[in-house]
């Protein structure tokens, strides 16, 4: 999915430092719910999260939950982008990803654990 459509707006939120929310789904059919810093690729509709390869939500995408959500909020501007996840731990893959947090956020603190959820986003929901 091409999000560069969605015009200026929606990109600059994207790239606003903001912490995030990402949404998956327990074997149980319950909400995991955990804030996460993540960004956003609008040309490609790729999405990443990085953490480290034991945590339950990378746990979760390995095991078949790869329908998740992924949300931030900021005042009345809000967005959650819809998508398909997978774990990534090829080291160019993790490079890349901590390349892409970096230039939002900070550098991460160093993780030789670290992997990244590549979400291709399939729907956007928001008001920016």
């Amino acid at each position: 999915m091409n999000l560069a459509g969605r015009g200026d707006g929606f990109a600059q939120f994207w790239r606003e430092r903001h912490l995030c929310t990402l949404t998956t789904v327990r074997p149980d059919g319950t909400a995991h719910v955990v804030p996460v810093g993540a960004t956003l690729d609008p040309e490609t509709g790729i999405a990443r999260v990085i953490t480290s390869g034991g945590s339950r939500k990378a746990v979760l995408v390995a095991q078949g939950a790869t329908k998740v959500a992924l949300c931030q909020v900021d005042g009345r501007r809000w967005s959650t982008l819809e998508g398909e996840a997978v774990v990534r731990r090829e080291p160019e893959q993790v490079a890349d990803a901590e390349r892409r947090y970096t230039a939002r956020y900070r550098p991460p603190r160093p993780n030789p654990e670290r992997v990244v959820l590549e979400i291709r986003v399939t729907r956007v929901l928001g008001n920016v």
